[in-house]
Formats: structure tokens, sequence, C-alpha cells
């Protein structure tokens, strides 16, 4: 899990330090659902492999500690996540409940945007080629 200084990003790659598996996106690509798991699980080359054909971040949900100012969505200046900052203002929420989630205590998004952080990454997708007009500019680090 995350240090006390260095929460966990839901939206990291599998090849990060310390990524471990906490969901699998499913649903429809239009309307994609993340089943979480009830205990994140490290990442390992076999467990990358049962993505195949598509790209591990295209199906499973990652989290890794926050790359902070290494990452284009990290604000050094508030030291906050816009990617997050962004999905709330401008993505509606998918759920109205709290996802069962187990990196919750840890997560950047839960500790900065709160409940409605965690209505919305249900249907987070860290790589999408179908998103949605106000996921993909969410996602785009130019805008803010």
């Amino acid at each position: 899990m995350a240090t006390d200084r260095q929460p966990l990003c839901p939206s990291a790659q599998p090849e990060w330090p310390g990524a471990q598996l906490f969901g699998v996106v499913g649903g429809t690509a239009e309307a994609p659902a993340t089943a979480y798991l009830p205990t994140p699980q490290p990442i390992t080359e076999q467990l990358l492999q049962l993505a195949g054909p598509v790209r591990p971040a295209e199906v499973f949900r990652i989290a890794a500690p926050c790359a902070c100012s290494g990452c284009g969505h990290f604000s050094s200046e508030t030291s906050k996540c816009r990617l997050v900052e962004k999905t709330v203002r401008w993505v509606p929420a998918v759920v109205d409940a709290l996802p069962a989630c187990a990196i919750r205590p840890a997560c950047r998004w839960w500790q900065q945007e709160g409940k409605a952080a965690c209505q919305r990454c249900p249907q987070v997708v860290t790589e999408d080629f179908q998103p949605t007009a106000a996921m993909r500019d969410a996602a785009n680090p130019a805008l803010r």
C-alpha cells in the first residue's frame, strides 16, 4: 500500500513501481463498469498476460504510489491531482453508494475529492479508446 507521504494513484500503469491490481473493467465500451477485488494483487507477468489480446490498462484498474510532480496531471502548486478534479467536475456519477474498494483509505482520489471521486471511479478506464467527450477532456492534461 501507499506510504503516509505517497498516496495511491488509482489510474496507474502496470509498469509503475509498487503497482497492484485492484479492479477489473467489465461492462461495455459505452458503459464500462469496474468490479473491485476484495484484496489488491501484485502485478506479475502472469497476471498481465490474462489481459490479452488487449493491453492491461484497458481491462485492469491498477494502483501505484502517486508519481506527484512526475505526472502531467499533478499540480505542484496545489499538490492535487487535476485528473480527479476534472473528472468530478465534468463526468457524471455512475453510482450513488460507495463501491467496495480495497484501496480507498490510501487512494489519492478519495483523499482529495471524497465520495464524488468514488461515484465516478467505476467508469474509469486508464487506456480508453472510446471515451466520452467529458472523459476525454478530463484526461487531457492541457485542459484546466
